[in-house]
This record gives C-alpha cells, structure tokens and sequence, in this order.
C-alpha cells in the first residue's frame, strides 16, 4: 500500500467523526446544551488521531519529501496545506475551551463551540478532497519506488514510536463508538485501520 493509500484511508476515519459531530452540533442546538462526554471524544480524536497521527505524518515526512522534489515549501500545495492544518487546530482548541460551559447550557460558549465545530468540518472536509484529488496525486508522481518505501517505513515508525502501539486502534474504536451513537455509517473499522495504518503489527 503506497503511504498515500494509507493517508486516504485514514481520511475516511476522519470524515466519520466529522459526520459525528454534526450530529453532535445538530443534537445540542435543539437541547440548548452540549453532551459533553462525545464533546470530548470527538475533540479527542480530532487533536491525537486527525492531527498528531495523520498531520504528523504529512508535516514530518511527506511534505518534506515532496519539497525535496522542487515543490516550494512557502507558496506551494504543501504550504497551504500547513496553513489549514494550524487553522484546524484553532477550531480545536476553541471547541476545546466551550465544552464545559457548553455542556452547563451557557449559550454563548454553545454558539463558540458550534460556530467552531462547523468552521472544522467545512476546512476539514475541503482539505480532504484537496489532498485526496490534488496532492496525494502529484506526490504519486514526483515520488519514486525508493522514495514511497522510504516514506512508508517512516510512517511505521510515526505509529510504533510516537503514537505507541495500540493508539491508532483506540481512536479508531471512539470513531466507531461515536458513529453508533450518532447513528453515522463506518467507513473505517478497527481491523481495516489496522491493515491499513502501516504500523506492521
């Protein structure tokens, strides 16, 4: 599996949960509260699996592997793909901050984490299909065999040494656990995810 693949599968795991969390933002405008347990899960997966996993992998190794073949890392895809994911983290972290008095009914921190869960969703969502249709395309071409091997061993090592083993499976499991909850189709299961993570286990 080239280490695209994987990055696209991973995609459809994310896109779960963000189907989840408009249920989520659905579900607390009508009650006028935030559930706040999901509140965190979702926020959870957002920072650890979507951003330290999956971003990571882009940020450390595919992005410089592709500016090693000429693409510009100030004004080129990779750039703007940086930009969005330190625009994601700020619609985290803001979500981050409302759950609590969210969950406590306080209207004004309910708009703050809606208003930020919907600026997520429409980013992440746009962000995907540009990587998916975009990027992932011309990293397949600018990358040689060598090039891809390389890149899928070091994406091995994101998910054995700095996720540690058994992390991707956990998000995974809150993705899933979310989407019966929120009655959201899965697209990924912990046994594909597995397959797919590249970890080697």
């Amino acid at each position: 599996m080239k280490p695209t693949e994987i990055l696209s599968h991973e995609h459809r795991i994310i896109e779960q949960v963000l189907a989840c969390l408009e249920r989520m933002m659905q579900k607390s405008a009508s009650e006028g509260r935030l559930d706040p347990q999901p509140a965190r899960d979702a926020v959870a997966f957002f920072r650890n699996f979507a951003d330290r996993c999956h971003h990571g992998k882009e940020e450390a190794h595919l992005f410089p592997a592709m500016e090693a073949k000429g693409f510009s890392p100030d004004c080129g895809p990779t750039s703007v793909m940086r930009r969005e994911h330190e625009l994601g983290r700020m619609h985290v972290r803001q979500m981050a901050s409302a759950i609590d008095a969210a969950a406590a009914g306080d209207a004004e921190a309910l708009r703050r984490f809606v208003e930020n869960a919907q600026g997520y969703v429409e980013l992440l969502r746009e962000h995907i299909q540009k990587e998916d249709h975009c990027l992932f395309a011309m990293a397949n071409q600018a990358l040689s065999e060598g090039d891809q091997r390389r890149l899928s061993a070091a994406f091995e090592k994101v998910e054995a040494e700095e996720m540690g083993a058994g992390t991707h499976e956990t998000y995974v499991k809150i993705a899933d656990d979310l989407a019966e909850q929120y009655g959201v189709p899965r697209t990924g299961t912990a046994a594909a995810a597995h397959e797919a993570c590249g970890c080697g286990h």
